[in-house]
């Protein structure tokens, strides 16, 4: 064994877990040197040819040939196997560690070479770690173990991810599960069994249907929703309860328009001759409504500003009076829409009137709007576009 200076120790580490050398062979662990691991290897190979810890353990040998072939005289190098227990797990584990420490006696490695036959035994790395370094990692996998065990572990895995994962066990046990009750209270009673095939399709359709909808999420987000809604401000909600009151006047105002042209609607005369009239109608019929919905809305929105100390109070005020003043034309002007012959005058003492209302109400608002800045800000929103204009 060549030998250099006693700072790099390296140690090529053969790992059987589960004690395949000990219970097919008969050889005692931990085995150290190229001869023992040699003999130990071939002792297990003609007990078992397809053993894939013998592959493994000429392999840590071959790699330690390879080792001694390509020193420059500055390291030294040993191969050793280990074995744990045949009950696996901690039992396992435990005997690793006693034997490793066992080993790093004899020959106190500065670093390992760890060569293993499969999935399990790169379990045992962390454990080997925690006492010494390990550069490099060899796995030994033969052509039936690699179908064998990758396959298995593989299938534990998924088995356990379907099973303990409520997001796959809903479907992989829940769904059946339904299914069985239902089959079972089906044979319970008279001719039930006939009905089989209905509920099935149902209970199967119903989950698709959920799950393609996300119904199910939708559902769990309301509920979320519901415990965790705090109301808003007050005047938030006035504003709110204000809008629904509003909506449902304008409703209730084109149902009523709406009405009035069913009654008056005449199908043995030309559909386009009778839409000037059929819009004078709904005017005169829906327009009061309309216009007290939207004042409604208009009305929370301006009471929440005033609370809010907002200057947008003022503007919504003037609109009020506009829409409000706004009805009374446009009713006047159905009039003339459902008979043209009918007479101008109140039309148009509407629309002059209007316009001094409109006038006085804007520099009423002007002037306390002034009176009452320090109580009034503007929004945010509209002070940064005053500053950046």
């Amino acid at each position: 064994m060549p030998k250099a200076s006693k700072s790099e120790r390296v140690l090529i580490l053969c790992v059987d877990r589960d004690d395949d050398i000990g219970m097919k062979a008969g050889i005692n662990t931990p085995i150290l040197g190229r001869k023992q691991n040699v003999n130990a290897a071939a002792s297990l190979a003609l007990r078992d040819p397809e053993e894939a810890d013998a592959n493994a353990m000429f392999e840590a040998v071959r790699i330690y040939d390879n080792l001694i072939k390509s020193s420059k005289g500055d390291e030294t190098y040993e191969v050793a196997t280990i074995a744990g227990s045949d009950l696996e797990g901690v039992e396992a584990d435990r005997q690793l560690v006693s034997e490793l420490i066992e080993v790093l006696k004899e020959f106190p490695a500065t670093d390992v070479i760890l060569v293993t036959d499969g999935f399990t035994d790169e379990m045992v790395l962390p454990l080997i770690e925690s006492r010494v370094p390990v550069t490099s990692v060899r796995r030994i996998v033969i052509q039936h173990s690699k179908s064998i065990e990758e396959s298995a572990a593989l299938f534990t895995r998924y088995m356990k991810l379907l099973v303990e994962n409520p997001r796959y066990s809903r479907m992989v046990l829940g769904l059946p599960g339904i299914l069985f009750i239902v089959l079972g209270a089906l044979a319970l009673t008279d001719d039930g069994l006939k009905y089989a095939i209905p509920a099935l399709g149902v209970i199967i359709g119903g989950y698709l249907v959920i799950r393609g909808f996300k119904l199910d999420k939708a559902a769990y987000s309301f509920l979320n929703w519901i415990k965790e809604y705090s109301p808003p401000p007050f005047p938030e909600q006035l504003a709110g309860f204000a809008a629904l009151a509003g909506i449902l006047l304008i409703l209730v105002g084109g149902y009523l328009g709406g009405t009035a042209v069913d009654s008056v609607a005449d199908t043995g005369l030309d559909i386009v001759a009778q839409i000037p009239s059929f819009i004078g109608y709904f005017v005169n019929d829906s327009a009061y409504f309309i216009a007290l919905g939207l004042c409604v809305i208009l009305s929370g929105r301006a009471i929440r500003w005033f609370f809010e100390h907002d200057l947008r109070f003022w503007r919504t005020v003037i609109i009020i009076v506009g829409v409000a003043w706004s009805s009374v034309t446009f009713v006047q002007a159905s009039q003339i829409l459902i008979n043209p012959s009918s007479n101008y005058t109140p039309l148009v003492y509407a629309i002059i009137g209007g316009i001094p209302v409109i006038v006085s109400s804007f520099l009423t608002a002007l002037l306390l709007r002034r009176k009452y800045s320090g109580y009034f800000k503007e929004p945010e929103a509209t002070m940064e576009d005053f500053e950046e204009s």
